[in-house]
């Protein structure tokens, strides 16, 4: 299984002067995402996914000996995108913007592999996100609750032709460690309280 982490955003909804995945807790939450996926032990290889969007990201994790791999930074599907074609392996997707993310979480997440299933994404409800004082614009109703995406996803992109007419697994793990994601300052300002 490889760990791709999603590190090509603009984050314009941050607003920010630097590029938002260089923002700290601890260390640089793009650090922190990569570090979880190695420390977890599950993956044969760990490949941040950078674009135009986000030089300083991608510098950080070239000194940081973090292999990136490029897109054209034109949207997150179509760089997912990009990468599922050149991959022909598991995969194990995730935001760079995840900062209470743990290697433990992640094992708990690749348990959840399913061989039958292309696409799992990983989902948390509405409930917990109001529990943590957060909110999500990305939400679908799962079993008869209101459920938000986590950025997170198990695909096997051997199975993928294209992303179109592909059937969507959905697994929901309320769990604050995958709940946070960093989309405005509030997010981040929640970090000192998590």
């Amino acid at each position: 299984m490889i760990g791709i982490v999603m590190a090509g955003g603009k984050g314009t909804r941050m607003n920010l002067d630097n590029e938002k995945l260089l923002l700290h807790y601890k260390k640089p939450i793009i650090l922190h995402v990569v570090d979880s996926l190695k420390n977890s032990n599950c993956f044969s290889k760990v490949i941040a996914v950078t674009s135009p969007n986000s030089p300083k990201t991608k510098k950080l994790l070239e000194e940081n000996n973090i292999e990136t791999f490029d897109t054209s930074g034109l949207g997150y599907v179509e760089d997912l995108n990009l990468v599922l074609q050149k991959f022909n392996d598991l995969v194990f997707v995730t935001s760079g913007d995840m900062p209470l993310l743990d290697e433990k979480i992640i094992q708990t997440i690749v348990n959840q592999h399913d061989s039958n299933k292309i696409w799992t994404s990983i989902l948390v409800t509405e409930k917990l996100l109001t529990s943590i004082g957060t909110n999500s614009e990305y939400s679908i109703i799962h079993n008869n609750q209101k459920c938000h995406f986590t950025g997170i996803s198990l695909i096997d992109s051997q199975k993928i032709n294209s992303l179109e007419n592909l059937e969507e697994n959905f697994v929901i793990l309320d769990d604050k460690r995958i709940a946070l994601n960093l989309n405005t300052k509030q997010d981040y300002d929640l970090l000192s309280t998590a």
